[in-house]
């Protein structure tokens, strides 16, 4: 069992990353039916969120069906984010994760996500006053190091443990790699490996097949899994592990019936949540990944992701649902 305060979890947890315009509750609610076991929301603003922006407050909706769930935050002035620890704790989440990892160049040229790895003692002395702030975990979320000279992982996460970081969520990549090349999974196995480190490792970055999980498990030895870009347009990806881990066979691909219908519930749910427009907008991204393999389906896709009415979109599915029924394209090939 692997316990994040005393959230307990599964051996070796499978959780949604956060990703900004993609884990929204529509898409958690998909993803936590289909095995994840914590999901996370996108990244949330500290500084939208004191402004009451619309957009930042729109993300701390959540709702009891996808517990355990985590609300990500960042920022790098101490003064507004315990003020969004207070904003935040309203939502009841499960969870506050701090990112300290993403690389966008907006967000890092404020000091914030990837930004603060250049400030260590910062990113140290933030984890603690939110902790000290709330009663409920804190976790982080970090890259390995701003660049290939800086890596100092192993320090960073036992001294982010030491003030109080429930668990830590580290992508194998420095900042300056941003998503180019390999992720490197030794440095975080060297974290996990640290006697000192006694809360959960989780490992994050190029996770792409259900072995990609089972070597991360099995050869580095990490205590779960944070899984992103795998699982846009396949929620299933969860399924897909955990089957793999329990049979050492993949799990039958969905039948375009099976994809026609989660893609239906998610575009149903988005606009239950966000109304016609957005909901018809901000699920287009997932519609490519959803029927990727499909031959000659660019008719069908280009109807989907153009069209600004849901009935259209919805009869685009029955097409597709008409047209390829049970055909069974193959994720791992």
């Amino acid at each position: 069992m692997v316990k994040i305060g005393t959230i307990e979890l599964p051996d070796f947890p499978l959780l949604l990353a956060p990703m900004e315009d993609v884990s929204d509750p529509p898409f958690r609610a998909l993803c936590k039916e289909q095995g994840a076991d914590v999901v996370y929301t996108e990244f949330i603003s500290s500084e939208g969120l004191i402004r009451d922006a619309a957009k930042s407050v729109m993300k701390l909706d959540i709702y009891e069906k996808e517990r355990p769930v985590g609300i990500q935050i960042f920022g790098a002035n101490l003064e507004s984010m315990l003020k969004t620890v207070e904003i935040v704790e309203k939502s009841n989440p499960d969870i506050i994760d701090i990112n300290f990892g993403c690389p966008v160049k907006k967000v890092v040229s404020k000091g914030a996500g990837a930004g603060i790895l250049k400030d260590i003692d910062l990113m140290v002395s933030l984890t603690e006053a939110m902790v000290k702030h709330t009663n409920l975990p804190i976790t982080v979320k970090t890259r390995l190091g701003w660049d290939h000279d800086s890596i100092r992982i192993v320090e960073v996460a036992e001294r982010l443990q030491d003030v109080g970081c429930k668990a830590i969520s580290i992508h194998g990549r420095t900042r300056a790699q941003m998503y180019k090349g390999e992720a490197d999974w030794a440095p975080i196995a060297e974290v996990k490996n640290n006697q000192r480190m006694h809360i959960p490792v989780f490992g994050n970055g190029d996770i792409t097949t259900p072995e990609k999980a089972m070597e991360m498990r099995d050869v580095y030895g990490l205590d779960g899994a944070m899984i992103g870009r795998a699982t846009i347009g396949s929620p299933w990806f969860f399924n897909q592990v955990k089957h793999y881990f329990k049979t050492g066979e993949h799990l039958p691909s969905p039948t375009i019936a099976e994809r026609v219908e989660i893609a239906r519930r998610h575009l149903q749910m988005a606009i239950d949540w966000k109304g016609p427009v957005l909901g018809v907008f901000e699920t287009r991204r997932h519609y490519t990944n959803y029927f990727k393999g499909i031959p000659h389906f660019k008719e069908h896709r280009m109807r989907m992701v153009t069209s600004d009415d849901p009935k259209d979109v919805f009869a685009a599915f029955d097409e597709v649902l008409h047209k390829f029924g049970n055909t069974i394209i193959p994720d791992f090939s």
